[in-house]
């Protein structure tokens, strides 16, 4: 299994199977031959659920692995959110997000294994919906692991102009501006296809930001503001449509933790937990992902 997690750093270094790098929830793993040559197709069913919020997230993504260190994605996610603003309000949204790319560059070494990922988004959502800034954004990311027996320490590091979703937290909201963000933890082999994953993160963004929340939003009439206001623990995004301020506005730090199960190469189960300290926040995630790149590669050979 844990060779199975490297393969997906190296082989596509943003699997969301061990969340190493804040992709797309939903972005596929690679398949499990490390020689495989040719299109890749998977698709998922994600979900989180804290206090201010329920999102589930169906992502198809498609892509075609070029040789052992270079591949891409392609995918669109579709959104079911639903929330509770600062005021108890219950809201609901649903829709098409933002349309992704990713190049994926990969390198296996007995000392370490080296994976980095650009995605970029295209603005296809609804921006009255939350569902995206209306910008183009990106993410570059670049992830570190390394092998002690069944153990796999690994980092992630990462800056784009918009804080992407993680397999731990699909965020009810959506950021523009200058962020950078950290990851460092360990996976473990329980064995029977089953991996346990501890991490901790920060999200650290800096000059002007914006939040975009799919909670309130302006097709719901929500209001727009500036700053923290009178957020409870920072939560813009559960009073203001769109809240436009500092870095202070989406600063975000706290742990993850993960237990993956990966009965068959076709398909994959996640349960996730995270904490966000500076939200003060408690999130649970689940994740099925269908690996349907066999079934391809099956039909090309008749």
């Amino acid at each position: 299994m844990i060779r199975k997690l490297v393969c997906a750093l190296v082989a596509a270094c943003v699997c969301t199977t061990l969340g190493f790098a804040q992709s797309p929830a939903g972005s596929a793993p690679a398949p499990k031959d490390e020689a495989y040559r040719g299109m890749t197709l998977n698709t998922s069913f994600d979900g989180s659920f804290n206090s201010g919020s329920k999102v589930f997230d169906w992502t198809t993504t498609t892509g075609y692995v070029f040789n052992q260190h270079f591949s891409v994605n392609a995918g669109i996610p579709f959104l079911f959110v639903r929330g509770t603003t600062s005021t108890g309000t219950h809201t609901s949204s649903n829709g098409v997000g933002d349309a992704f790319g990713q190049f994926l560059l990969a390198f296996k070494n007995p000392a370490v294994n080296y994976g980095s990922a650009f995605t970029f988004s295209l603005p296809t959502g609804d921006s009255a919906k939350g569902l995206t800034t209306g910008r183009v954004t990106f993410d570059w990311s670049n992830a570190l692991a390394r092998e002690f027996g069944r153990w796999t320490p690994y980092v992630n590091l990462g800056v784009g102009n918009s804080l992407m979703d993680t397999k731990y937290w699909h965020r009810p909201f959506v950021t523009l501006g200058d962020v950078a963000h950290f990851e460092a933890g360990t996976a473990f082999e329980l064995g029977r296809g089953v991996t346990l994953t501890g991490s901790a993160y920060d999200v650290a963004p800096w000059g002007p930001q914006k939040v975009y929340s799919q909670t309130v939003t302006r097709s719901g009439g929500g209001p727009t503001g500036s700053g923290l206001g009178s957020s409870k623990h920072g939560r813009v995004f559960q009073n203001n449509a769109v809240t436009t301020g500092d870095s202070s506005i989406d600063r975000d730090n706290g742990f993850n933790g993960d237990l993956d199960f990966n009965p068959t190469k076709f398909v994959d189960f996640d349960l996730a937990y995270s904490h966000s300290v500076h939200y003060q926040l408690d999130t649970v995630s689940f994740g099925i992902n269908f690996n349907l790149t066999p079934l391809l590669s099956r039909r090309q050979s008749h």
